[in-house]
């Protein structure tokens, strides 16, 4: 294992100081015209229904309560924005391929994601979360081909990845990063996370502090 650099070190101590804040629920957005007013930085997360946003998010900023959790898919149908006064917004986006959703909903949630997607220009990145398990499937590359297409910059989180051995992380990695590394908008580096045990996390608190500056 690489010696970790003293850069490094400081990057995730920024990133432990920054997201040991007081963050709270601010509003939800089921339009467009619902959105607040383009200011701070924002950093979205995007992902298939039940694969952990809601989880990581409260794991990220400490709160275990701060975004609702479930069992039935497709939960959050709106766009969720939470802050701790610190220059950034969190925001939480609808879970995507859950095909029990109606026709009509799921054409509600892909309008306003791409109207969001396309107009704010303080969205630094979205990152798209992955289920460890199951690696890419059909709905995550077409929600991939979304951010390419508007040319967003986004970066792939493995979540849950605890339930996998430390050999088969390492080949999900692989395999996620060979099937990402001709898009024009992806981050070259995935990030493996376990919301359970907190791997990971540290890693991706650095990389999001970063872009609030």
């Amino acid at each position: 294992m690489p010696e970790i650099t003293q850069e490094e070190l400081d990057r995730i101590e920024a990133g432990r100081l920054f997201f040991a804040r007081p963050w709270r629920f601010v509003l939800s957005a089921p339009t467009v015209e619902a959105l607040p007013p383009i200011g701070d930085a924002e950093v979205a997360f995007a992902g298939r229904s039940n694969v952990g946003k809601s989880s990581l998010i409260n794991a990220l900023t400490g709160r275990s309560g701060l975004a609702r959790t479930s069992n039935t898919p497709g939960r959050t149908q709106e766009l969720n924005f939470f802050t701790a006064d610190s220059g950034l917004w969190i925001v939480d986006m609808p879970g995507y391929g859950y095909a029990e959703a109606p026709k009509k909903l799921v054409e509600a949630w892909n309008k306003l994601i791409r109207a969001y997607l396309r107009g704010r220009v303080s969205l630094r990145r979205v990152y798209v979360l992955i289920d460890s398990r199951h690696g890419l499937k059909a709905n995550d590359l077409e929600t991939l081909n979304l951010l390419d297409e508007t040319a967003v910059s986004y970066q792939i989180v493995l979540t849950k990845v605890d339930k996998l051995r430390t050999g088969e992380i390492d080949k999900v990695q692989a395999d996620t990063i060979a099937k990402i590394a001709r898009r024009p908008a992806a981050h070259p580096v995935t990030l493996a996370t376990s919301s359970e045990t907190g791997e990971g996390m540290d890693l991706l608190k650095a990389e999001i502090v970063a872009l609030a500056g």
